[in-house]
């Protein structure tokens, strides 16, 4: 007669079996967890090479420390909305190249291109909508028989469509831009982390 086993061993054994093959999963995501501390470090300057600090690691913990890096880099390219965010979007996207090497750089250039017009963009934007608003401000003041104001002298913040008008086109803006964004990220991330 086959022996019958209790409820407590199947229990037990199953318990083994699921510790056993969850133990390299729980270690690479704490491998994962380590690289992006490393890379928030060098975002911070208290790394100053994640390369070399990658290199120090075992072999078997560099794919996922470098997964860990990478995502973190990768989160930190945002929209320039101030200095700040280009400086650190910058950087980060500095160590995706140290990272990543000659095989991103056609998709790290087309980033940083990015980083460097979208203030440009922003800013060129914001004069077309206060010079088209001036002009019909200007046209407005002349229908009605007004005084020949110079255009320049005209606010146009002050018109009650200037803000929403401005809000429109910036959220415009900004989603063109962060589409640009993912879709190189996307690919920066295809191109370094390899897929399982």
């Amino acid at each position: 007669m086959a022996e019958i086993k209790s409820t407590m061993d199947m229990v037990m054994e199953r318990a083994a079996r699921m510790t056993a093959s969850s133990s390299p999963q729980t270690d690479n995501e704490d491998m994962q967890k380590k690289g992006m501390r490393l890379a928030a470090e060098f975002l911070n300057g208290k790394v100053s090479d994640l390369t070399s600090t990658l290199a120090e690691l075992a072999p078997a913990e560099q794919a996922a420390v470098r997964q860990g890096m990478i995502e973190t880099l990768l989160r930190n390219i945002t929209l320039p909305r101030d200095e700040q965010l280009k400086t650190t979007s910058l950087l980060a996207l500095k160590g995706i190249i140290a990272l990543g090497g000659s095989q991103i750089a056609p998709v790290s250039a087309e980033l940083q291109q990015l980083l460097e017009q979208y203030s440009q963009h922003k800013e060129q934007s914001i004069k077309q909508l206060d010079d088209a608003i001036r002009t019909q401000l200007g046209q407005q003041m002349a229908r009605r028989g007004g005084e020949a104001t110079q255009a320049a002298a005209l606010n146009p913040a002050l018109h009650p469509q200037y803000r929403e008008e401005l809000a429109r086109m910036q959220s415009d803006l900004n989603n063109q831009y962060t589409q640009a964004f993912d879709q190189r990220k996307e690919l920066i991330r295809q191109a370094i982390v390899p897929r399982r």
